[in-house]
């Protein structure tokens, strides 16, 4: 199973490539996370939150992937334990789909790619930033792997 992770937001800090590319240097080659930027759209007057989300939903739309799984981020969905996330690996994995996970922007996903999603998935109540949310991703994937194969990373 391919995932890709779509993320709206590009320049990231340093810190941040730098965990992000950790986590997906020590994933296998058939298991290669692959990340789409999406570039925020600036706000100004004439552009609002609710229409800069909808301009990024768009841009999202077309990144994503027919016939993909779509899980999509947000602080209203569902937690698992690491353990559940994994099950739902093997499962997803059976089902032969590749996966896209989506991180919104700033303002949160478009009403619209939520509906669309097969899965909404909340890391946490808590509301984390943007680029540390991309890192947590890319650490539970990693996660998730070594658990599904028995590797001494996860301990229980």
């Amino acid at each position: 199973m391919k995932t890709r992770l779509i993320s709206v937001g590009h320049k990231m800090p340093a810190w941040v490539a730098a965990g992000f590319n950790e986590y997906v240097r020590r994933m296998p080659a058939g298991h290669r996370i692959e990340l789409v930027e999406i570039p925020p759209v600036i706000r100004s007057r004439s552009i609002t939150a609710d229409k800069a989300m909808h301009k990024e939903a768009e841009a999202i739309r077309q990144a994503l992937r027919p016939g993909n799984r779509l899980v999509v981020l947000d602080e209203r969905g569902k937690t698992h334990t690491t353990r559940q996330l994994a099950d739902k690996f093997d499962r997803w994995d059976m089902d032969g789909q590749d996966l896209d996970l989506v991180i919104g922007g700033a303002d949160g996903l478009a009403p619209d790619i939520k509906q669309q999603a097969h899965e909404t998935w909340s890391l946490s109540a808590l509301t984390f930033p943007h680029p540390l949310v991309r890192v947590i991703v890319a650490e539970q994937l990693y996660r998730v792997w070594s658990l599904r194969n028995n590797h001494p990373y996860h301990r229980e």
